[in-house]
């Protein structure tokens, strides 16, 4: 058991883990911080608003009323330590502060019960204001740290402990009889430390639970870390299948559907890279992608992989689609137009305009996992990824910017894409790889 604890709590600590994702988890943290600053000013008002609503003693203009001193200060703190909480990130002495200011709030003002009401200190050992330790110690939870949990339950303890040898050398009648003890102003030990057992019980019992919660905090900050940055090396949908998927994820596995695939890439890339520098290549790239890719995702493509300058999308692979060649083409139209910008853009800038080329075609896919145990890779398989490379090819062949087949045109318009304009219909061509004669429908020239 002992071992299983040890094993848990080095589970829940974050020293190990990368920086992200250690930043990530602080930020949780000061969130955390924020929402116990609230909750402790909700605590003072309830203070405040029960003291002011209590039955005061007959000559309690004659004596010393500690409580609205304690009560204005620790206001003073709340207000403080929340307004910094909000600005900073607060260090570990504040913490600690805060919890032992909480414990002193408490004690101080049960301690002055028999002042202000005229009884022996015995008569505070009673107060129902005690259970209020409870609360500020489950407070240090939200925190999902067990240490100030402890902190806060080794506080309570020793507050009341002080408090149960103040009475007790203060002159109070210390009895066995339990009877005695609930009717009168005397002490009975056992009661008192049924009380420190109780607050150290559920010290633990909180502790033991926090590291456990911490430790699947934990597990879920690395788990949407891994999902976020998951999303920067994968499709968005490929992502949440991998992250989300109830089993482990092996090769083979796959769904046939009905989709389309989109092939994009630069005109004449292979002579552009042999007269840029590296670093002004990859820039090219860059701008291109930036400008391609989202154009592509806001029409419902997913990015299945770059090649190079090339990029392939799918539509209705990840997901089934009522409407994959129609989204399709709709892209191609995006895709287009955005080109044309950015060669627009190059040229007001003094720099050679850069053109590209784009292709569909649609049909039945399969969708999976392809790879071994060591690398995995989902990705599409099919006739229309092989026609659709060919169709991008062949646009310069048929001098062309954008071109598809007939049948995956003919299947868009049924789906409801609709042209601007009549396409131009290219009757009986051959495509390098694929049997047969191909009608192509030219998309954009």
């Amino acid at each position: 058991m002992f071992e299983w604890f040890t094993g848990l709590v080095r589970t829940s600590r974050t020293e190990n883990l990368p920086p992200r994702i250690r930043e990530a988890i602080i930020r949780q943290q000061d969130q955390s911080e924020i929402l116990i600053g609230w909750v402790q000013l909700a605590v003072v008002l309830t203070f405040a608003t029960l003291y002011l609503v209590a039955p005061k003693p007959v000559n309690a203009e004659v004596i010393f009323d500690p409580v609205p001193y304690v009560l204005g200060i620790y206001f003073s703190f709340t207000v403080l330590r929340l307004a910094l909480a909000h600005r900073f990130r607060l260090a570990a002495w504040v913490l600690t502060l805060s919890v032992v200011a909480d414990m002193t709030l408490l004690m101080v003002t049960i301690w002055s019960f028999h002042i202000k009401y005229g009884q022996p200190p015995a008569f505070y050992l009673k107060a129902p204001t005690l259970l209020y330790i409870f609360i500020f110690i489950a407070l240090r939870a939200l925190r999902f740290q067990a240490n100030y949990v402890l902190l806060a339950g080794f506080t309570a303890a020793f507050g009341w402990l002080i408090l149960v040898g103040y009475a007790a050398s203060s002159g109070g009648d210390i009895t066995r009889d339990y009877i005695d003890y609930m009717t009168g102003n005397t002490i009975l030990l056992g009661a008192e430390f049924d009380k420190v057992i109780s607050i150290l019980m559920v010290t633990f019992i909180l502790a033991f639970a926090i590291t456990r919660a911490r430790a699947m905090l934990i597990g879920a900050i690395v788990k949407e870390t891994e999902a976020r940055e998951l999303s920067r090396f994968f499709d968005a949908d490929v992502a949440a299948q991998i992250a989300g998927a109830e089993t482990a994820i092996e090769a083979g596995q796959g769904v046939m559907r009905d989709g389309a695939v989109l092939m994009v890439d630069i005109r004449g890339f292979t002579a552009l890279a042999e007269k840029l520098s590296a670093q002004d290549l990859m820039g090219l790239l860059g701008e291109y992608q930036s400008r391609i890719v989202p154009t592509i995702q806001e029409a419902g493509g997913n990015i299945d992989k770059f090649m190079g300058d090339g990029i392939m999308a799918t539509f209705g692979a990840t997901h089934p689609s009522d409407t994959p060649a129609a989204d399709a083409l709709k892209a191609v139209d995006a895709v287009v137009a955005q080109g044309r910008s950015w060669a627009r853009d190059r040229a007001a800038k003094g720099e050679d305009p850069v053109l590209i080329g784009a292709s569909v075609a649609a049909g039945r896919l399969l969708f999976g996992a392809v790879g071994d145990e060591t690398r995995l890779e989902y990705t599409v398989i099919g006739d229309p990824v092989n026609v659709a490379a060919k169709l991008e090819k062949q646009n310069k062949t048929e001098k062309t910017i954008a071109i598809t087949n007939l049948a995956t045109y003919q299947l868009a318009k049924a789906q409801g894409y609709q042209p601007e304009a009549d396409h131009e219909v290219r009757r009986g061509h051959a495509l390098e790889g694929v049997a047969g004669s191909h009608d192509l429908v030219v998309l954009a020239s």
